[in-house]
C-alpha cells in the first residue's frame, strides 16, 4: 500500500509540472480550451460581462489588449470564471492558462504600448502621512491618527493607494478634534514667526504669520487670496477680543482642516496629453513617498528655484533622503505591507496557551527586528539582493533569550554579524557607544535575510503549527511575484494542528493532501519551498524534531532543483534575482505613486529593473529610479 501510494504521489508531482509557457502557442494550446469552456459568453455573437475573446486569433492576442487579459488571468485565478453552473477546466488546464497569460503579460513588446502615466486621485494623507505631517509641521510628537478608522489596502496592496483613501463624515469629526489638540501643544514660535509692534500693525504681523505656516502647510507657494480666507478667522477671534496667540491658532485651526492640507492636491492642466507635474509637486510625491512627511526646507527651496526635476539634483536628494532617520517610515510602512510583518499587530495570532513565550514583548521586538533589517538596507544602500541573504540580522534580549543565546542584554536592537566567528563588532541601534556583544554562533545564519526573520515565520504560521503551504505561498507572491492561484471551492481543510494522525506526520498529510489531482499542481510549487522553513517553529525558534520525528527540510521544487534547510533555499531565491527585482521594482513603485499597476507601466518597470541590475542592484538606485522614472513624474487628468 505504501509503494503504490508513492507512486500515486510521484505521477501527481510529474503531472502537475507544468510546460515551460514559453513554448506554449495561443493557436494549438489556448484556443481549444477557451473554445470548450468560454465559447457560450464570450465567443459568439451576444457576450456577457462586455468581454469578447472572438477578435483574438494568435500569440499577439495578449499583447493587443493586455487589460482585458489581465481581467481574464484574476477570474481564472480566483475561479469566477467559468461560473460553478457551467463546465469547469481540469486544474493541469486552468494552470496552463494561467501560465501562458502570466508568461505573455510578462513579455508584451513595450514598445507598442502606449504611453501613460497613469490616473491619479485626488490623494488624502493617511494615517500615517497624517500624524508625520503635523510632526514635521508643528515640530510636536503627536499621533492623533493612531485613533482614527482604519485606511484600506487597495491596488498594489498598500494604505497609501488614493483610490481607497475616503473621508467618512466621522473621519472630518477627528480632524476637526485633532487640529485643536495640536495646535494647542505646538510651541508658538513655529506659528508666530512676527508680532506687532509700534511700527507693524497687528493684521500685518498676522498675515505674515499665516502666509509662512499656510505654505508650508499647503506645500505650496500660495495666493494672496488663500490667506485672505484664514486672516478673517482671526479678525473675527481678535474681534472677540481673544489675544494674538490665540487669535492666529484659531486661523490655523482652519488651515489644518482644509483640503489642501489633508489632501496632496496637484495642479490640474488644460490639456489631453499627459503633463509633467510642477518642482513642488514633485517634491511632495518625493517626501511622502521616502518620509511619508511633507517635504522640508531644502526641497521647498529646491522646488522654488525651479532645479528639483533635474536628474541629477534627484539623485543627489534620494542620497540625502534616504540617510535621514525619517526614511525609516520606508522601512516601515512599505516594507512592513510589502513583506507582511504588520500583521504582527493585527491579524497574526499564534496560540498563547501551545507558545506561552511568544508575549506582547516578543511580538514588538520581532516588528523592531524587521524594520531594522530592512532600513539597514535602504538607508546604508545595501544591495536589494541582501533582503534574501544577509551576513547579519537584529537581535535584542527578548528575542536572544527565545533563541537561547546569552549575552544579549537590553530592550534596544542590535545588528549581530552571523558569519564570521572571531568578528566582534556588534552594533547596538540606535546608540552605538554601548559596549560590543559576543558574536553570535555561526549557526546563526540561518537567520540571514527576510527568510530569517521571527516575524516572517509568525505571519506564515497557522495559531497552532506551521504552515509549509502558507510559507512557500509566501515565497512565491511576496519575492518572486508568482502567487499560485486560491485553492479551488470546497477543497478539504488541513488539520489544525502539527501533532501525528493515525501514524502521518504534518508533512506526510500534505503529501497525501497533494495527491487529490485539484490540489496537486499549486501544492507541488508551494510545498517544497515551504518545507525548507520547516525547522522554524510558528514563533521563529529552530527545531530539530517535530513530534518525536526530525524536521525532514528537504524540497524539490518543479523545476527539479533540491535542497535542504534554509540556507540552500536562499541561494536558490539569489539564483532567481531577476524575478526578484522585477517584483520588488513592481510593488516599490506602486507605493510610490499610490496606486496598483497597470500594463503601460511595463516600460517604466522594465527601465527601472534594468537600472537597478546595472547598478550592483543598489537599493539607493532603486528609489532614484523610481522617482525619475515617467508615471512618478508625470500625470493626466
Amino acid at each position: 500500500m505504501r509503494h503504490a501510494a508513492l507512486i500515486l504521489l510521484f505521477l501527481a508531482a510529474a503531472t502537475s509540472r507544468a510546460a515551460d509557457p514559453a513554448t506554449l502557442a495561443y493557436e494549438k494550446d489556448i484556443h481549444p480550451l477557451l473554445a470548450t469552456y468560454c465559447s457560450n459568453c464570450h465567443l459568439g455573437d451576444k457576450v456577457k460581462g462586455d468581454i469578447s475573446l472572438a477578435p483574438f486569433k494568435n500569440d499577439d492576442a495578449v499583447q493587443s489588449d493586455p487589460k482585458l487579459w489581465r481581467t481574464v488571468l484574476g477570474q481564472l485565478g480566483d475561479y469566477t470564471m467559468p461560473p460553478k453552473t457551467k463546465p469547469q477546466p481540469t486544474p493541469r488546464e486552468r494552470e496552463l492558462l494561467i501560465d501562458y497569460i502570466t508568461h505573455r503579460l510578462n513579455h508584451l513588446d513595450l514598445t507598442k504600448l502606449p504611453k501613460d502615466p497613469g490616473r491619479v486621485t485626488l490623494h488624502r494623507l493617511n494615517r500615517q502621512e497624517y500624524n508625520y505631517t503635523l510632526r514635521d509641521l508643528l515640530n510636536i510628537d503627536a499621533h492623533p491618527a493612531d485613533l482614527f478608522p482604519a485606511d484600506g489596502g487597495g491596488g498594489g496592496g498598500f494604505d497609501n493607494n488614493a483610490d481607497t483613501l475616503f473621508v467618512p463624515p466621522v473621519l472630518m469629526e477627528m480632524y476637526l478634534k485633532s487640529a485643536g489638540e495640536v495646535l494647542a501643544a505646538a510651541d508658538a514660535r513655529r506659528l508666530i514667526t512676527t508680532r506687532p509692534d509700534d511700527k507693524k500693525l497687528k493684521r500685518v504681523a498676522a498675515r505674515e504669520c499665516l502666509d509662512r505656516f499656510i505654505t508650508k502647510a499647503f506645500r505650496r507657494p500660495v495666493e494672496p487670496f488663500e490667506v485672505d480666507r484664514f486672516l478673517q478667522l482671526f479678525d473675527q477671534a481678535d474681534h472677540r477680543g481673544a489675544n494674538f496667540e490665540a487669535a492666529i491658532k484659531l486661523a490655523c485651526k482652519g488651515v489644518l482642516i482644509s483640503p489642501h492640507f489633508l489632501f496632496r492636491i496637484e495642479k490640474v492642466q488644460d490639456t489631453k496629453e499627459a503633463y509633467a507635474i510642477s518642482d513642488y509637486e514633485l517634491a511632495s510625491r518625493l517626501s511622502y513617498f521616502i518620509w511619508s512627511s511633507m517635504p522640508d526646507d531644502e526641497l521647498f527651496k529646491l522646488a522654488k528655484e525651479n532645479k528639483l526635476h533635474e536628474d541629477a539634483t534627484i539623485d543627489a536628494q534620494v542620497r540625502r533622503m534616504m540617510k535621514d532617520p525619517k526614511s525609516k517610515a520606508l522601512a516601515e510602512h512599505f516594507g512592513g505591507q510589502w513583506l507582511g510583518f504588520n500583521a504582527l499587530h493585527t491579524t497574526a495570532a499564534p496560540d498563547r496557551t501551545k507558545f506561552p513565550k511568544y508575549t506582547a514583548e516578543i511580538r514588538d521586538s520581532f516588528y523592531n527586528q524587521s524594520v531594522e533589517f530592512v532600513d539597514s538596507v535602504f538607508r546604508e544602500d545595501r544591495s536589494v539582493l541582501t533582503l534574501l541573504d544577509s551576513d547579519y540580522t537584529y537581535l535584542n534580549e527578548p528575542i536572544a533569550r527565545l533563541y537561547g543565546i546569552p549575552k544579549i542584554t537590553g530592550e534596544e536592537m542590535r545588528r549581530v554579524p552571523l558569519t564570521d566567528p572571531k568578528a566582534s563588532t556588534t552594533q547596538p541601534v540606535p546608540k552605538p557607544n554601548r559596549r560590543p556583544l559576543e558574536t553570535a554562533a555561526p549557526s546563526l545564519t540561518v537567520h540571514g535575510g527576510v527568510l530569517g526573520l521571527g516575524a516572517t515565520h509568525v505571519i506564515t504560521s497557522y495559531p497552532l503549527r506551521t504552515s509549509p503551504v502558507l510559507r512557500g505561498r509566501w515565497v512565491l507572491e511576496t519575492l518572486l511575484g508568482a502567487p499560485p492561484p486560491p485553492p479551488p471551492p470546497d477543497v478539504p481543510k488541513l488539520p489544525e494542528d502539527d501533532t501525528v494522525t493515525a501514524g502521518l506526520s504534518l508533512r506526510q498529510r500534505l503529501e497525501k493532501h497533494r495527491s487529490d489531482p485539484n490540489c496537486a499542481s499549486c501544492h507541488a510549487r508551494m510545498d517544497p519551498i515551504g518545507f525548507g522553513l520547516e525547522n522554524f517553529d510558528p514563533i521563529g525558534r529552530w527545531r530539530k524534531e517535530l513530534s518525536g520525528q526530525p524536521i525532514d527540510a528537504v524540497g524539490t521544487l518543479t523545476t527539479g532543483e533540491s535542497f535542504t534547510g534554509p540556507n540552500e533555499l536562499k541561494k536558490i531565491l539569489l539564483n532567481k534575482k531577476e524575478d526578484f527585482s522585477r517584483t520588488l521594482t513592481t510593488k516599490l513603485l506602486s507605493y510610490a505613486i499610490g496606486r496598483g499597476p497597470e500594463f503601460y507601466d511595463e516600460p517604466a518597470i522594465a527601465i527601472i529593473t534594468a537600472d537597478l541590475t546595472k547598478n550592483d542592484y543598489k537599493s539607493t538606485t532603486l528609489v532614484a529610479a523610481i522617482v525619475k522614472s515617467y508615471p512618478f513624474r508625470y500625470r493626466r487628468n
